[in-house]
């Protein structure tokens, strides 16, 4: 193996190593598959401390060019670093929103990231396994949480400056992460001040809020500043009921599955109601279906697409953001 020769000035001693060792891959002293010196040969022969070696590798590791076995050592596992960062990924699920987010962080991002995406479907073992099986691995970690079970301990196993939690401003974290998250009371709150106008013409504004969201605390709390401070009467259930639908009612819905809008478009139909006159929607996240369904459905949505930026644009400049993600109110017929 060649002799490391003289260290040029301006990088860091480990970024030194990391240069060494892909130096190695690329004229061939090093194949895939192929297992690195021990630390104690690397020790000897780049006059290195076992810290700054280690950083080295965990560099090199982090962009994939190598890997870490567990008692056995590293090994090559590619010979180039195509892009300067890589990404893990973790969500709740996909689906739209989360596509949106996806395809603007990408897009922002490409030719300069590899982004390995997984999905946890709020199961915490799920959850955990991942992110300790992966610890090391990245460059950056962006993930989305909503957990009943308390996962700080885990994200915190993240080191900070590459922990980017999206969404949900997860409590408990410590250390300078970043953190692009949904203010719910806050944009519940000035979204129906934004259309106080129209809920003017309803008697009572009822929201629907199933218990089980990890959010929907966070969304009554604004709910229920507005209706208290405007002493609009309102109330709160888990379902839509149609012993209490009537003429009137303005409703406000963010079930998952939109389930809670399909219900009360088929109620407002079998009651003959018109929605937009007689009936009030406001409904969770914007979508194209959302767009047209009925002459067009009121929504509250967070801006996916800026969110995908924001982090993107910490990730290539190396930022430490916390910040509020917008959220845009567009009316439409439903209400």
């Amino acid at each position: 193996m060649p002799d490391s020769g003289n260290l040029p000035i301006g990088k860091t001693k480990y970024q030194h190593l990391a240069d060494y060792i892909t130096g190695l891959i690329n004229d061939d002293h090093l194949q895939i598959g192929d297992q690195l010196p021990s630390l104690k040969k690397l020790q000897e022969q780049l006059k290195m401390s076992k810290e700054t070696l280690l950083k080295g590798l965990n560099e090199l590791v982090e962009k994939g060019i190598i890997e870490s076995v567990y008692r056995k050592g590293y090994f090559v596992r590619k010979k180039h670093i195509e892009h300067s960062f890589r990404i893990f990924l973790l969500l709740d699920k996909m689906n739209i929103l989360r596509e949106q987010f996806y395809r603007n962080l990408f897009n922002q991002i490409a030719g300069n990231a590899d982004i390995d995406i997984y999905f946890h479907h709020h199961n915490y073992q799920v959850f955990e396994k991942l992110i300790r099986e992966n610890l090391g691995n990245y460059t950056h970690y962006v993930i989305a949480t909503f957990f009943k079970e308390d996962v700080a301990p885990v994200l915190n196993m993240i080191p900070e400056k590459k922990r980017i939690i999206i969404d949900l401003n997860q409590p408990g974290l410590t250390g300078n992460y970043s953190c692009v998250y949904q203010d719910y009371g806050h944009d519940i709150y000035h979204s129906l001040h934004k259309l106080k106008n129209e809920l003017n013409k309803y008697k009572k504004l009822i929201l629907v809020a199933h218990p089980e969201a990890t959010h929907a605390k966070l969304v009554i709390d604004g709910f229920l500043h507005y209706c208290n401070e405007l002493s609009f009467p309102y109330m709160i259930q888990p379902e839509i009921d149609e012993n209490t639908f009537k003429k009137g009612n303005a409703y406000i819905t963010f079930s998952r599955y939109d389930t809670d809008d399909v219900m009360l478009i088929k109620l407002a139909r079998k009651k003959k109601l018109k929605l937009g006159k007689d009936i009030g929607l406001i409904s969770y996240n914007d979508t194209d279906v959302k767009e047209i369904l009925e002459d067009g459905i009121t929504v509250i949505s967070t801006d996916f697409e800026a969110m995908g930026k924001t982090v993107a644009q910490i990730i290539t400049e190396n930022k430490t953001i916390v910040k509020r993600n917008p959220t845009k109110v567009i009316l439409r017929n439903s209400l």
